[in-house]
């Protein structure tokens, strides 16, 4: 391998290389990143793969000369990206509105995000020791909305009175789940997917299998009180870890949102 001739051509590229063309580069790679990561949060591999069955089948088409088949499929790629708008209008919508709001890409401060982690801590506390039972779900990188029944529409910041009043058991929205998104209360009454795993336990309730199957299918973070032990439960990837403290709550909280965790004392009364 002649290096001399690799390092020669590198210099004549570099040297006409333009600042629009690093622009240019930096901007494709960001378009392409946030497809990358749009797809990760809707869960579309499957889509992504139907596609890519439908670009073989074109080749094919043009191998074999199947002539009608080759234009379907050549209309259907023309259309390519009004059809990807469609499918994704949702999230392109809502990425839109977070550019909008937020143009300098900046995420909710330490503070605030600390702030959100005790209301939870606090408010999941306070409907065990009341009895209420309660879901509540942490949205992380795949968008649930794909897997769950979004209830009642909220968009608040997160308060452990408001979480208390919306389990209240003559509260219209209590039998369904809180949905935390982006730091703030997203939604209530939201219904999971039931768990279909088979092996779980069967004094599990429906609160409890509704967890472990949106867990099943998402990388969400979930927490579950229960009504008839009083309890605090977490759920994540499909395992439930059953009565834990509220300082356990808050270092897993802690830990989603890489913050330090501060030290409390286990026992805190939330009366």
């Amino acid at each position: 391998m002649n290096f001399q001739l690799l390092y020669d051509n590198a210099r004549m590229i570099l040297a006409q290389l333009r600042l629009q063309d690093l622009l240019d580069i930096i901007l494709v790679w960001i378009i392409v990143y946030r497809v990358l990561v749009l797809i990760r949060r809707t869960g579309t591999i499957q889509m992504l793969s139907g596609l890519g069955i439908l670009a073989v089948g074109y080749l094919f088409s043009i191998w074999l000369e199947l002539l009608t088949f080759n234009w379907l499929l050549e209309k259907f790629f023309s259309n390519l990206f009004l059809i990807v708008v469609i499918l994704f209008q949702a999230e392109i919508r809502r990425a839109l509105a977070h550019i909008g709001s937020n143009p300098f890409f900046t995420g909710s401060s330490r503070a605030e995000e600390t702030q959100m982690i005790e209301e939870i801590a606090k408010g999941l506390g306070w409907a065990a020791e009341k009895g209420y039972g309660a879901l509540i779900v942490i949205e992380k990188e795949i968008l649930v909305d794909y897997h769950i029944e979004v209830g009642t529409e909220i968009d608040s910041i997160v308060t452990a009175e408001m979480i208390l009043s919306i389990f209240h058991p003559m509260s219209p929205v209590h039998d369904g789940a809180i949905l935390i998104r982006g730091g703030r209360l997203h939604s209530a009454g939201s219904f999971l997917p039931l768990s279909k795993n088979s092996a779980l336990d069967k004094n599990l309730g429906t609160r409890h299998r509704a967890a472990l199957g949106l867990t099943e299918e998402t990388d969400a973070l979930v927490f579950v009180v229960s009504e008839e032990t009083k309890s605090i439960g977490l759920v994540s990837s499909g395992h439930l870890k059953s009565n834990i403290t509220t300082v356990e709550v808050r270092q897993a909280l802690y830990d989603h949102f890489s913050i330090k965790y501060k030290s409390f004392q286990a026992g805190e009364s939330f009366t």
